[in-house]
């Protein structure tokens, strides 16, 4: 395992204690019979700026959603409601006049996309943001300084109290997302949307679906039929597989914008293609269909380059599946593409970029795609290690530098699906194991050398299914690893400090219980006592 080790910085950790508003003293026990209110700044991803002070707010039986007279406000108002309800007791109404309200109001300045303030005192609590996005945000935000409890299903004992003070916030990075491949193994659109209710929890706001793979395609294509209905029979290990229908992936999109998450698609290509090739004969250069495949090695598979037909297909594919996002990008992989020469691959990337462009989309590739021609616009999504070769690395920066945008996924830091320890039941360790202080101690910005800062757009945590079955394999992979990469895309490289984060990181843990999420407890993080 590789792990950077630091020399303790205390006057650093205790400097950043105080800006996120956390006291050493908020650490003791309250007093017998004195209601405990959680530090303001005591939140994941750490708030931009926290300035705590006066009164905390209560909300009790009398307190009312107030929202503005739009449509967006009022549906967050209404979501926000339907979290607190069950738990607190009370009516909670969702409504444009009243006092003793939790207030959320659009109109604030300078907040940008994805922004918002939140404003608490006794008399009420103020979330201000200039758009939707940030109305949920602060939501997310709102509902981390209430205790765990409000996130159970049945009435619990309060107080519900929200320290004073404010916090402005907004987020370092644009691109903020988590990768489920549904490929490996299939998970239904019920699944998917529980994974979707659990990245919103961090302000994560894209969800990459790993479309299709050697062992499975999962979208219905109505121009190529057999893709879903045979290539999506099976799954790693031999298992039924399944796909989602075109009305599925709405439901998925549909869902993931109610939480203010973009789907981003991806078909890779031109490997990782046996599903399809499986499907139809005639897109293999021999025009004989191969097996369906259900183990685990990767690189053996390659659509036929040389073939017309190879570009009709992807054209209808990219087509169809472009018309069913409405999200700014498309994924056409291009990793692991080791059946297919560089001319090839060079080849196959010059025809199949500008479809994306015909269908209204923006590419994204696996940072192979940097050893083609990116199209301009084009992001390339890095997932080498710490040790990946000088010269790789170096093709990446000059890309980067060209005008490439990046998005960052280290294998051996984000990959949700890397063991944790060598005991660890699920997942793999081809990339080391990545403990949850591995997977949060490292710096987007300044990670690839000859990287631009501007050139990076943000950061991805992908959870490949290889060993991952159920719901509960997800989330016990993911945390506590997800909310650290979700700081890392959001939070100012300023609140970067590994002792602070795992106070806070700490404090999620009683709220995963109440929410029935199963997670690693990883002896790196000082959780509350049982």
């Amino acid at each position: 395992m590789r792990q950077r080790h630091r020399t303790p910085r205390l006057l650093g950790t205790l400097l950043l204690v105080a800006a996120a508003g956390i006291s050493l003293a908020s650490a003791a026990p309250p007093a017998p019979g004195a209601a405990a209110v959680a530090p303001l700044g005591r939140v994941v991803p750490a708030p931009a700026s926290v300035h705590p002070g006066g009164s905390p707010y209560r909300v009790t039986g009398d307190t009312r959603i107030r929202v503005d007279d739009s449509r967006e406000a009022r549906t967050v108002g209404e979501y926000l409601a339907g979290i607190l309800r069950p738990s607190t007791g009370y009516r909670l109404p969702v409504t444009s006049h009243g006092a003793g309200a939790i207030r959320l109001r659009l109109g604030g300045k300078g907040l940008g996309a994805e922004g918002y303030r939140l404003d608490s005192g006794g008399s009420g609590v103020t979330i201000t943001a200039g758009r939707p996005a940030g109305l949920f945000h602060g939501v997310q935000t709102l509902r981390q300084l209430l205790p765990a409890a409000v996130e159970k299903n049945s009435v619990r004992r309060g107080p519900w109290l929200i320290a004073g003070g404010t916090i402005e916030d907004t987020p370092r990075y644009a691109y903020r997302g988590a990768m489920l491949d549904v490929s490996r193994h299939f998970f239904t659109v019920a699944q998917v949307k529980h994974y979707i209710d659990e990245l919103a929890l961090y302000k994560v706001n894209k969800l990459h679906l790993h479309l299709s793979d050697d062992q499975g395609w999962r979208i219905a294509v109505d121009s190529w039929p057999r893709l879903a209905a045979h290539g999506g029979s099976t799954e790693v290990g031999g298992g039924q597989g399944g796909s989602y229908t075109k009305a599925d992936y709405r439901e998925i999109v549909r869902y993931a914008a109610s939480r203010y998450l973009e789907v981003v698609p991806e078909i890779d290509m031109p490997g990782h293609t046996n599903a399809a090739l499986a499907s139809y004969a005639e897109l293999n250069c021999d025009g004989v269909a191969p097996p369906l495949y259900t183990g685990t090695d990767v690189g053996f598979s390659s659509l036929c380059v040389d073939k017309p037909l190879t570009y009709a297909f992807v054209d209808d594919v990219i087509r169809e599946l472009a018309a069913l996002t409405p999200g700014a990008y498309l994924h056409i992989g291009g990793d692991e593409a080791h059946s297919t020469s560089h001319a090839d691959y060079v080849t196959f990337m010059d025809k199949v970029q500008p479809l994306v462009a015909k269908y209204g989309k923006k590419v994204i590739g696996w940072h192979q795609l940097t050893g083609a021609t990116p199209a301009k616009g084009a992001i390339a999504q890095y997932w080498g290690l710490d040790d990946t070769s000088a010269e790789e690395k170096a093709q990446v920066a000059e890309a980067a530098r060209n005008g490439t945008g990046l998005v960052l996924s280290p294998a051996d830091r984000l990959y949700l699906d890397m063991k944790y320890t060598a005991d660890t039941p699920l997942g793999q360790d081809w990339a080391g194991l990545v403990e949850v202080r591995r997977a949060y101690d490292w710096d987007p910005g300044s990670y690839l050398p000859g990287v631009p800062a501007s050139a990076v757009k943000g950061v991805e945590a992908p959870l490949w299914t290889e060993t991952i079955v159920t719901s509960a394999d997800i989330d016990v992979m993911a945390f506590p690893r997800l909310p650290g990469a979700a700081e890392l895309g959001w939070s100012p490289a300023s609140t970067h400090d590994w002792d602070t984060y795992k106070v806070r990181l700490a404090a999620q843990g009683p709220r995963w219980d109440a929410l029935g999420i199963g997670y690693y407890r990883s002896p790196q993080v000082p959780w509350p006592a049982n």
